[in-house]
């Protein structure tokens, strides 16, 4: 049995949470070396050493925000692929996971495009290996429709990927719903995946 959590235990996972959406926005606005722990310590309300309550530092912070979303892709996949029930219904589940995750999430991916490399050795290990899980997730759903090596499946998977993640770089000022701009990115998507 798990103990519930306190109201301090629930308002420091808030200010982590908020911590980690903030630091998002800014290095998605600034880069990782335009933003301080000062500046996201602001955006939340507080100081900036009262981050450190929270993150041993900003290095700590961008590998927090890139790790956990590395693994909500992962379980997030892993869960839309158990709930199909044909190989067809998992590739289009999993694509429009991964196109809500790209409009909902561009902060993160602008980050990940552009400070990879700032990240701790073990951090850049650990979000290498959770995208290669997750990879491997869509292979598993596209290899039943193409009898291909799995490079040609990975290549695939990587190239519907950069469809889905450029959308944050050209969508921003776009005249388009979110809806229509979901349909129109999935559509395209699965034409990439099967074609």
């Amino acid at each position: 049995m798990t103990t519930p959590l306190t109201a301090r235990d629930r308002a420091k996972a808030e200010r982590a949470d908020a911590l980690l959406t903030e630091a998002a926005r800014l290095f998605a606005e600034r880069g990782y070396s335009g933003v301080s722990l000062e500046d996201i310590g602001t955006a939340v309300g507080v100081s900036g050493p009262a981050v450190y309550r929270h993150f041993a530092g900003k290095q700590a912070l961008l590998g927090a925000v890139l790790v956990k979303v590395s693994e909500d892709l992962v379980s997030g996949g892993t869960r839309v692929c158990s709930e199909a029930v044909t190989t067809d219904d998992r590739i289009r589940a999993l694509i429009r996971f991964h196109v809500d995750f790209a409009l909902g999430k561009a902060d993160v991916i602008r980050v990940h495009d552009r400070d990879l490399a700032h990240l701790s050795s073990e951090d850049h290990a650990e979000v290498r290996r959770l995208q290669r899980e997750y990879i491997d997730l869509w292979i598993a759903a596209l290899a039943p429709v193409h009898e291909a090596p799995a490079d040609e499946l990975r290549m695939r998977v990587q190239a519907c990927f950069g469809l889905i993640n450029s959308t944050p770089h050209s969508t921003r000022a776009a005249s388009r719903s979110k809806q229509s701009t979901a349909a129109l990115l999935s559509s395209m998507a699965l034409a990439a995946l099967v074609a």
